[in-house]
């Protein structure tokens, strides 16, 4: 399909930045959740899939400009919907933070008051949702969402915004640190393409809820230890398309 693969290669931005969805394989390939859809969307079209890592979502965002990538995985969100054609989500994943245990906070509600400072991720979904609504509280961006850890902890800011997964982790095996039980945010991952692209957006979209409806995504993230991992919920609808 020329909108998907004009070469004859479809290339794919695998966003490393968001465990949940892709890690370093044991060989150091790309594995996970979103590597599995552009592997069977490639083979689905009969087309060579290239692979182009980065490291951060708003790395992948930002590529778009120079045109590197023909389908992407990304967080829905108005600021990117200018620019890219978003699927219907695919996996839901909340937004929430990682504070010191010993801190006083107890709800994200108590992370936006005057003088506090969050540690995120440049460019990430959930730098841009607290950009938008935050009322006091100040954001100190970091290039990665691992970065943005590492700010919060080497800096002594206030929290460390993140996905709640990745933070678990961090919080498991460190008891100075804990995530927050509730969320800011509900981030929809779904597949992406450039903005003009009519008929390769239609198709991914039919493709994403395919995938949804035969529980291939549901089984990728039980083979890749993703357990706890919401997938989003199939509308019937775009099937009979």
């Amino acid at each position: 399909m020329n909108d998907l693969a004009p070469t004859g290669r479809l290339r794919a931005a695998i966003n490393y930045g968001n465990p949940v969805l892709a890690q370093q394989g044991p060989d150091g390939s790309p594995q996970g959740v979103s590597v599995a859809l552009a592997k069977a969307l490639a083979s689905e079209l009969g087309v060579v899939l290239e692979m182009l890592t980065f490291d951060a979502a708003g790395k992948v965002f930002s590529a778009l400009e120079t045109g590197a990538w023909n389908i992407a995985f990304l967080a829905i969100d108005p600021l990117r919907e200018e620019q890219i054609a978003f699927s219907e989500p695919y996996v839901i994943i909340e937004g929430t933070y990682l504070v010191a245990t010993d801190s006083a906070y107890t709800s994200v509600v108590d992370l936006d008051k005057p003088g506090l400072r969050l540690a995120v991720g440049q460019g990430a979904a959930y730098d841009l949702f607290l950009t938008r609504t935050l009322k006091h509280a100040q954001l100190e961006r970091a290039q990665t969402s691992a970065s943005a850890v590492d700010l919060f902890c080497q800096s002594g800011l206030d929290a460390a915004a993140g996905v709640r997964q990745p933070l678990q982790k961090i919080a498991e095996v460190d008891s100075r640190y804990r995530v927050l039980q509730d969320a800011f945010t509900s981030i929809r991952q779904a597949m992406a393409v450039p903005q003009g692209r009519e008929a390769g957006a239609a198709y991914v979209q039919q493709f994403v809820e395919r995938m949804k409806a035969q529980g291939f995504i549901q089984a990728v993230l039980a083979d890749n230890g993703q357990h706890d991992v919401t997938v989003a919920p199939t509308r019937h609808s775009s099937l009979k398309l």
